[in-house]
């Protein structure tokens, strides 16, 4: 009986030593946007009752203490440095001409050549960089985290 209430205390001891976010659930890009999915477009939304684009990146960019971001698309390209397609890391903002007039539409880089962002006719989503529609509109990235933030976006 002695060794198992010494088991026991042992056992109670290690948990309580343990930080308690070990076991609770870690904040990532991952994370942040899969709770988010789904959400829908709403022009001008800022919340997770529904979302524009730039919206979408100022929510899930706050998780990340990612700085003070501008309110909308052409001016958040214009944040941050510029980084080359081929150097694409997670949490860069990515950005489209989709209406043919300049920067329409943007989403945040989530690795494996995919990005989220908050589409106006399906929401929060998860697309291919690759996929025709939005190949033939990228037009720029930026890099508006620091090396902080990106490691906190990827748990480390």
């Amino acid at each position: 009986m002695k060794k198992f209430i010494m088991s026991m205390i042992g056992s109670a001891l290690l948990f309580t030593a343990i930080p308690a976010n070990t076991y609770a659930s870690e904040i990532s890009l991952e994370n942040e946007v899969n709770g988010v999915l789904g959400t829908p477009y709403v022009w001008g939304g800022t919340t997770s009752a529904g979302f524009d684009c730039s919206g979408f990146i100022l929510y899930i960019m706050e998780k990340f203490n990612a700085g003070d971001l501008p309110r909308t698309t052409g001016s958040q390209a214009k944040a941050g440095t510029e980084v080359s397609k081929d150097d694409l890391r997670l949490g860069d903002l990515v950005f489209f001409n989709t209406f043919g007039t300049g920067v329409s539409h943007a989403g945040i880089y989530i690795g494996d050549g995919q990005f989220a962002h908050s589409s106006s006719s399906k929401g929060v989503r998860i697309s291919k960089l690759s996929d025709s529609y939005y190949r033939d509109r990228y037009v720029t990235a930026r890099r508006v985290v620091s090396d902080t933030s990106y490691r906190q976006m990827a748990g480390e």
